[in-house]
């Protein structure tokens, strides 16, 4: 008999199911996109049922498209965004919108949170550099300062995946590398930390169970069978935050590889086989995919800057993608390699959403400066793509700066897309990078490897992860633009560093 491995990763944007065989090779796979929904400035919420609709419309889509029936399966595994929260009554029954992880409505309790503990204590803790305002601790806050009567009606604080574990299986459970970045959570204990929760005023018996990444806690129940077309008794693994499971997805799964992610943010990724927090207080560390494990992870604007650049700035570029299907990320591409590295004195800084770790501070901007007469569209289409890769410079900066040896960069989702972009990243670093055949499902393969471990098919993860990964382009630094990067990259953190003075508060909430 077949064994088939459902993985589920429940992204910002959309769900994709994706069906893996018994040796971790993807055999089919759909997505289903939604939207999020903007009721104010700062806010982004989602009504709990358009998750799971579209969780079901994904799977029912992967199942259909394959000779694989649901029987066939062995267990299902879920990744999922970090932080997104939702509030359960008494039945788990969801308590208006869920808030989306993005949404910073809380920044003034964040900073509240951030002066009582402090963040030596909050990293220490935790395993966060400081406080943001997208943690569910300070949405927690937030609520029980603005909407008092929700806040006294919940019953539940849960994040989304916790939330879709409990309608596949009448189980609400959680797991570290999802709790990690609530500040709700010791990372030391694996327990909840009480004097967060005694500070918002809530107990630990309004939390989810805490199991281990990959733990099988439940089977799919009747409702769940009806809800989500899957059958009855198919075993759940409560999975792991989408990060790490895509991290585990392309294979990395041992110290010593470096992934780095463009998609709407820039993020990167190393494991390290224990908890390593960063002396300077930059760099986050989470629980990896693999129980025992850690990720240094960063994360920041990345590729969502390049889409603002397109819709804003590119009409041209989307009629012909409209009217000949010429993608106009690809003619950007060719905009971009018309201009020599540096943008001839160009320096954009890309933190249209504030800047991540390591340099973490919700009130940044972007900045385009140095612009003269000589500068033209292209000069800003490789600005911007040359901004992002400092970002992603100074993050491997500041993972080197731990004893993390990076010899090469794993590049995955949208922006491995782009050839000029890969090359300016390499450029940038100094660094080989390379991008994978099938990245797109590296987040359900992930959850799907773990929950094989979960159910028993296999002692390991990590073989099946290491085997799997097919290379299909490569692209080597070229010495000659080390220079030119280098005097770049001086000017990107001298600039970066003197715009503080001019944002905050009262500028940045502008």
């Amino acid at each position: 008999m077949s064994t088939y491995l459902l993985g589920v990763d429940v992204g910002t944007t959309a769900v994709k199911a994706a069906v893996f065989d018994s040796e971790g090779v993807e055999v089919g796979s759909h997505s289903e996109e939604y939207s999020l929904l903007t009721p104010r400035a700062g806010w982004v919420e989602l009504e709990a049922h358009t998750y799971t609709s579209t969780f079901s419309a994904a799977v029912r889509g992967a199942l259909s498209d394959l000779s694989v029936s649901a029987g066939d399966l062995t267990a299902l595994g879920l990744s999922a965004q970090g932080e997104t929260m939702l509030c359960l009554d008494e039945n788990n029954e969801p308590i208006g919108r869920a808030i989306v992880w993005m949404d910073n409505r809380a920044t003034a309790e964040a900073e509240e949170i951030e002066r009582h503990f402090g963040c030596p204590a909050i990293h220490a803790t935790t395993g966060q550099v400081a406080m943001d305002a997208i943690w569910p601790a300070a949405k927690i806050l937030w609520l029980q300062r603005n909407e008092p009567e929700l806040f006294a009606r919940t019953a539940k604080f849960a994040l989304l995946k916790d939330y879709l574990v409990y309608r596949l299986t009448g189980r609400l459970v959680s797991e570290d590398s999802l709790l990690c970045s609530t500040i709700l959570w010791d990372i030391n204990t694996r327990q909840y930390w009480p004097q967060m929760l005694d500070y918002l005023g809530i107990s630990a018996d309004q939390l989810p169970e805490i199991a281990e990444q990959g733990e099988i806690v439940g089977s799919i129940g009747i409702s769940g069978a009806a809800d989500f077309g899957l059958p009855a008794g198919l075993a759940v693994s409560v999975g792991a935050l989408d990060q790490a499971c895509g991290a585990l997805g392309v294979g990395n799964a041992v110290p010593g590889i470096f992934s780095e992610s463009t998609g709407s943010a820039l993020t990167t990724v190393t494991i390290v086989e224990e908890l390593t927090l960063d002396p300077a207080g930059h760099v986050p560390c989470f629980p990896a995919a693999i129980p025992g494990q850690y990720m240094l992870h960063n994360f920041s604007t990345g590729g969502m800057v390049m889409r603002w650049y397109r819709d804003e700035f590119c009409a041209s570029e989307t009629q012909i993608e409209e009217l000949c299907g010429i993608n106009a990320y690809y003619l950007i591409d060719r905009e971009v390699e018309q201009v020599e590295p540096g943008s001839e004195g160009l320096v954009v800084v890309p933190h249209l959403q504030g800047s991540g770790p390591p340099d973490l501070d919700p009130y940044a901007r972007g900045v385009i400066f140095g612009l003269t007469l000589a500068h033209k569209k292209q000069h800003l289409s490789r600005g911007i793509m040359e901004g992002v890769a400092m970002v992603l410079r100074r993050m491997i900066d500041s993972t080197t700066k731990l004893g993390v040896d990076v010899a090469e960069i794993i590049s995955l989702s949208g922006g491995s897309k782009s050839d000029a972009w890969c090359q300016i990243k390499a450029d940038a670093a100094q660094l080989p990078v390379r991008t994978l055949n099938g990245a797109g499902s590296a987040a359900c393969r992930g959850a799907a490897l773990i929950a094989g471990v979960g159910a028993g098919l296999w002692p390991s993860a990590v073989p099946l992860a290491r085997s799997a990964v097919e290379f299909d382009r490569s692209f080597d630094p070229r010495p000659e633009n080390a220079q030119v990067y280098d005097q770049l990259f001086a000017r990107f953190m001298t600039l970066q560093d003197a715009l503080k003075p001019l944002l905050g508060p009262a500028v940045g909430a502008q």
